[in-house]
């Protein structure tokens, strides 16, 4: 099939990434924005997610949905390493460094990795919390220890890098790219994945810091 055969190419494995990188991207967008509410109060957080869950076919097609996305991501992403490892050992060694050769860049699949063991934590304490339990108390449980929000702040670090480097490579795989538009481009690599930080990792010192005391 066609599509067995772009897909096995090293573009189209660039297109995959580059899309579930998109749809990843967008994910975090209404993310940030349900976390945000913390910031308001414990009871309107609260009221955003039973909202959420008051709807379960559509929170469990979008998990799955999500799911198959982040596999496919990082699928992608381990063929395009080991490929590109393998042609950096046949060319050779060249001393002029492009944008790709940036530490975000060399640093890609472990940094994935890293945000991967996060997401794996974070299901397993937010996801199977008890049913009992409010989603609100638990947030304030788990992010009020020291060594969770340490953990949670050094996984949206980890992002940070990531996406200053996966978020151009994006944008270069669907061609945008013109240097009229390149300096904003590269402000936009900076302040998107500065902007998840600010976000997520603001809800995490929110608890760690105490100010989420009466929260």
């Amino acid at each position: 099939m066609w599509f067995v055969r772009f897909i096995s190419s090293s573009i189209g494995k660039k297109i995959v990434m580059a899309t579930t990188g998109l749809l990843l991207v967008l994910f975090l967008f209404t993310h940030a924005a349900g976390n945000a509410t913390i910031f308001m109060s414990s009871e309107v957080f609260q009221d955003y997610a039973n909202e959420l869950h008051s709807h379960p076919l559509i929170v469990l097609v979008f998990s799955f949905s999500l799911l198959l996305i982040f596999l496919a991501h990082i699928v992608a992403g381990l063929y395009l390493f080991f490929e590109n490892r393998e042609e950096s050992k046949s060319r050779y060694v060249v001393t002029t460094r492009v944008v790709e050769n940036s530490f975000a860049s060399r640093t890609m699949p472990y940094t994935g990795l890293f945000i991967l063991l996060f997401l794996l934590v974070h299901i397993m304490g937010f996801t199977f919390s008890p049913e009992d339990v409010l989603i609100s108390v638990t947030v304030k449980e788990l992010l009020g220890n020291f060594f969770y929000s340490f953990f949670y702040i050094a996984a949206f670090i980890a992002l940070f890098i990531h996406l200053s480097h996966g978020f151009w490579s994006m944008l270069q795989t669907f061609g945008v790219n013109h240097p009229r538009y390149n300096v904003f481009i590269s402000r936009l690599t900076i302040l998107i994945p500065l902007f998840f930080l600010l976000i997520f990792g603001g809800v995490a010192l929110y608890f760690m810091t105490g100010l989420g005391a009466n929260y």
